[in-house]
């Protein structure tokens, strides 16, 4: 399953280190024997995985009838091609309060929308049936988004709507800088990365196959979230680390130890969702996924979105970990399974500190908009926390967490014991790196 050793052997670590890298040089062969055991393991395991595929395909999205609200609209691609100024008091963009209360804040805003100048903008629709048809949108003076000649924009359909309100400017056409700002990452990682760039993205568009062919699709139909989600990141697993990673023994290791994690992860998950009462559905959106599939398991769907979150974050870990231990020991073949795992273990640490800080600050800031309305509120940390849509995010960050952590001490001791086991038998590695080797500055060697 491996490739031959060709890369120098690093000296020995001084001290304590932090190897987060994955620029990992091919690795040492192991023998016949342990390769068997890792199959033995890992082929009943990629088994079940496209079994399930196939039992659980979905074979598509389910129809409904659109009910024309947040995303469930009918939409097209639409172009303003004039616009201009006009009085809000001549198109009746606001109405003030019957009483004249203008110390309130909606009060207010009438006010200023009343007797400020508003945008009388003119969209035609460049996509669908109606292609060329024109309508009038008018924008408010402190509308947060403001329409310019010449931009694109998407418009929402409404057929049981009077034909002059059919059509309605709902947000602005984005394709093309999100289009270039994704070719320029593409780029940034095949020049850097290269071919195993090149793989890294041929992962990641498995993993986005695996996710709008099967995981979504298959959750609409009705199977359940978790099982689902089970399948789907052992798939988007297997696929993404044997690709970047190749199919080594090496990378084996780091298969099994994220498994691992994942099961811990769904089963704390399972628990605290329960017994934390988290319903999932906290939002318009998940309230409208309710409303059109009604034996969807919400909660259920909570603890798939963890599961799936925490997938990427942890190929990292297990990666890195049972790299820093086949380095330690081709750097030192004679350090026993205790000593490599002892000195994984260390390097371990300081990727928990720095992975889980990420996790946290990530979660934090994507929830940065709700923070600041509970800080608006000047409500207790207490209140804060105990409010749904928070605790869906602590259990969340905090479940995925204890995964992480735990993922470095399993993938270490495995990696560890599988990589010491492998030194005393036939056509092992220590056979296989008996010979004198070359190293970084020129010297030889000698290894036993």
């Amino acid at each position: 399953m491996t490739s031959p050793q060709n890369d120098p052997a690093p000296q020995p670590p001084q001290g304590h280190t932090h190897a987060h890298t994955h620029s990992h040089g091919p690795a040492a062969p192991v023998s016949r024997h342990l390769r068997k055991v890792i199959a033995a393991v890992l082929i009943p395991f990629a088994t079940a995985v496209v079994v399930g595929l196939i039992a659980f395909w979905p074979g598509g999205v389910p129809d409904h009838e659109r009910t024309g609200v947040g995303f469930d609209r009918q939409t097209q691609d639409g172009k303003v091609v004039q616009v201009v100024k006009v009085d809000c008091a001549d198109v009746n963009a606001a109405q003030v309060p019957p009483t004249g209360d203008t110390s309130t804040p909606s009060g207010r805003e009438a006010v200023n929308e009343q007797e400020g100048e508003c945008a009388k903008a003119t969209v035609e629709v460049t996509s669908g049936d109606d292609k060329g048809r024109r309508f009038v949108e008018v924008v408010q003076p402190d509308a947060p988004r403001q329409l310019k000649k010449g931009q694109g924009v998407v418009v929402a359909y409404a057929p049981d709507a009077p034909r002059d309100l059919q059509y309605s400017v709902i947000d602005v056409n984005r394709k093309i800088p999100m289009a270039l700002l994704a070719g320029i990452f593409a780029l940034a990682v095949v020049l850097v990365g290269r071919m195993r760039g090149v793989m890294a993205l041929v992962a990641l568009a498995v993993s986005f196959a695996v996710l709008t062919l099967f995981i979504l699709p298959a959750i609409l139909q009705g199977s359940n979230p978790l099982v689902v989600a089970v399948i789907g990141a052992s798939a988007i697993m297997l696929a993404a680390l044997y690709m970047c990673h190749g199919v080594t023994a090496r990378t084996s290791v780091a298969v099994i130890g994220t498994l691992v994690s994942l099961l811990l992860i769904g089963l704390l998950g399972s628990l605290f969702i329960g017994w934390a009462g988290l319903s999932g559905n906290t939002d318009d959106n998940t309230g409208l996924i309710k409303g059109l599939y009604p034996d969807i398991d919400m909660s259920g769907l909570l603890l798939a979105g963890i599961i799936i979150g925490s997938l990427g974050v942890l190929d990292d870990v297990t990666v890195t970990q049972t790299s820093a231990v086949w380095e330690l020991h081709q750097a030192d073949p004679e350090m026993g399974w205790k000593g490599l795992y002892r000195a994984g273990i260390r390097i371990g640490r300081d990727h928990i500190a720095s992975v889980v800080n990420t996790l946290v600050l990530a979660y934090a800031g994507a929830a940065l908009p709700l923070l600041l309305l509970f800080s608006i509120a000047q409500s207790s940390v207490g209140t804060v926390a105990n409010s749904e849509l928070v605790a869906e995010e602590i259990v969340r960050t905090l479940v995925g967490s204890i995964g992480l952590v735990a993922s470095v001490p399993v993938t270490t001791v495995l990696a560890a014991l599988v990589v010491s086991a492998d030194r005393t038998g036939p056509g092992g590695a220590q056979a296989a790196t008996a010979a004198p080797t070359r190293t970084g500055r020129g010297r030889r060697r000698k290894t036993g």
